[in-house]
């Protein structure tokens, strides 16, 4: 190996080694407790977790606002992570302070009750950290809070048949995000009735070759929930279901319906799709 090419190799090497530490440097006296609302956490579930960040004497201000990254990860692998900007940003936090906020995550389905090797619970590690902008998406450059958390089987969980107005579930490149279905003018559904008070939550997006001012109804049993024009792009509802509203047959009906529809065929150049689409739907959660 020649000499300049040792030193180029030498160079690279401790800006690898030097930048780890570099980054630890950037936060001190900071103290982070995460608490979870459910007491039994299971997947196939929403939570809220409520994050409290204490910052002691010694905390020494931050020159940028860092985003903070929740990381939960299954064997060494990401499961999924949630990153946000705190509401009060960091750049302006203090010492002898705390800075307490709740998000509400989504944990997917990930237990296989009939792998051979299940015995009856799966543990998820936690990681939660502070990224400042060099860090990189869904990366934490300083850890503030490691866990390993117990998750068991969501047992009970309602049953979601689809029935009429849905196509085929689609995925994005390589199938990395979760699966959507494209509903037609009104979607069904039949779900399990659980018999009590339930969380009703959908995610989905609009389109922007959809007929601006889009309008969508929900409805349970033939009577509008609610009704809304999201705009394009993406959206969430949650809806608390009363258990009379549910009826008291063995099941209740689901409808997302929308006023206008698009055919992409005709409002976009090249499209061969012919289909009459309404609205994409990436998430229904009742539980």
């Amino acid at each position: 190996m020649t000499k300049l090419r040792a030193l180029a190799v030498l160079l690279v090497l401790a800006a690898i080694l030097s930048w780890p530490c570099r980054r630890q440097m950037d936060v001190k006296g900071i103290e982070l407790s995460v608490t979870f609302s459910n007491r039994v956490l299971t997947d196939n579930l929403f939570t809220d977790v409520t994050y409290r960040f204490r910052t002691t004497a010694s905390f020494a201000p931050l020159a940028d606002d860092n985003r903070v990254v929740s990381r939960f990860t299954r064997r060494g692998k990401l499961l999924f992570l949630d990153e946000y900007n705190p509401p009060i940003p960091t750049s302006k936090w203090g010492p002898g302070k705390e800075y307490a906020f709740t998000r509400r995550i989504y944990i997917p389905a990930f237990i296989d009750e009939f792998d051979p090797g299940f015995n009856g619970a799966e543990t998820l590690a936690l990681e939660v950290g502070l990224s400042s902008p060099p860090a990189g998406p869904g990366r934490a450059g300083v850890v503030l809070f490691k866990r390993s958390l117990r998750f068991v089987p969501s047992a009970g969980a309602p049953v979601i048949v689809r029935l009429g107005g849905w196509y085929p579930p689609e995925a994005g490149p390589g199938g990395e995000t979760r699966p959507w279905r494209w509903t037609s003018r009104e979607a069904r559904c039949a779900i399990d009735n659980p018999g009590k008070d339930s969380l009703l939550v959908i995610r989905g997006a609009v389109d922007a070759a959809a007929p601006p001012g889009q309008k969508i109804t929900i409805g349970i049993n033939e009577r509008a929930l609610d009704e809304f024009s999201p705009g394009s792009g993406e959206f969430e509802r949650s809806y608390r279901i009363g258990k009379d509203r549910l009826g008291t047959r063995r099941d209740f009906i689901l409808t997302i319906a929308v006023d206008r529809t698009f055919i992409p065929a005709k409002v976009e150049s090249g499209s061969g799709d012919a289909r009459e689409l309404g609205v994409r739907i990436s998430l229904l959660y009742f539980r």
